[in-house]
């Protein structure tokens, strides 16, 4: 990875259940994630299947299946993958901040606004990542088999994601009662309300014009702000 020019030689750790074998090791794997992340975006995950990935890489389908055993399961671990990086930038921009509110404004910047992201990973495009959790996250966690992949802990990035977040809220007011549950619904919002602007707009009141995301930005923080009592 690459931070502000710096480059930052890290692997971001996913749950080892959701993969047969880990692809940000291998150049075929780390090819599985790219094209995949590019064939999502532009077909939706419904259309989208290893047979086709598998034309795309030039493979045979069986090496795609080596990697991961269905489009679900590669899924949660795209998902996964964007919550585990959002959780490290989150970090790399606020540990040095001391003022509570500039760090929460921070955090919501970084949840929102992918103009403003300029880490390089070279094996997946983060900002059409970031296009697929808003259009396709839900579907991770929002299906039949949640509760068994949840004790299997598929979503514990999601939750060290919120947490964060979460610690984040009480050093803007440490008695608030309900930390974690607005930490998900900043993310959630964040996520619902750009998704709404762009393909339901009389959902929200954010026009899905070229300031979109600064313009959800700015509800997050009209929200988190009057909550918390600091704005």
């Amino acid at each position: 990875m690459k931070e502000n020019g710096i480059i930052l030689s890290i692997e971001l750790v996913i749950n080892e259940k959701l993969y047969q074998a880990n692809p940000q090791r291998t150049a075929l794997g780390r090819k599985i994630l790219y094209h995949s992340v590019l064939m999502i975006d532009e077909m939706g995950i419904e259309r989208f299947t290893f047979r086709k990935l598998a034309e795309r890489l030039d493979c045979k389908e069986p090496a795609i299946y080596r990697y991961f055993e269905n489009k679900h399961m590669l899924l949660l671990y795209l998902v996964n993958w964007y919550w585990e990086w959002l959780r490290f930038r989150i970090d790399m921009k606020t540990n040095h901040l001391k003022d509570p509110q500039e760090k929460l404004k921070t955090a919501i910047s970084c949840i929102v606004d992918t103009a403003k992201r300029n880490t390089d990973v070279a094996f997946i495009d983060e900002d059409v990542l970031h296009r697929i959790v808003v259009a396709e996250g839900t579907k991770s966690y929002h299906n039949a088999a949640v509760d068994a992949q949840n004790a299997e802990g598929f979503f514990l990035s999601y939750k060290l994601l919120s947490e964060a977040l979460a610690a984040i809220i009480l050093e803007n007011d440490p008695q608030f009662p309900y930390p974690r549950a607005l930490a998900s619904n900043l993310l959630e919002m964040a996520n619902n309300h750009l998704y709404f602007a762009q393909h339901l707009p009389r959902l929200t009141d954010i026009p899905g014009d070229e300031r979109l995301p600064q313009r959800v930005e700015e509800l997050l923080l009209f929200f988190a702000n009057r909550i918390l009592g600091s704005g």
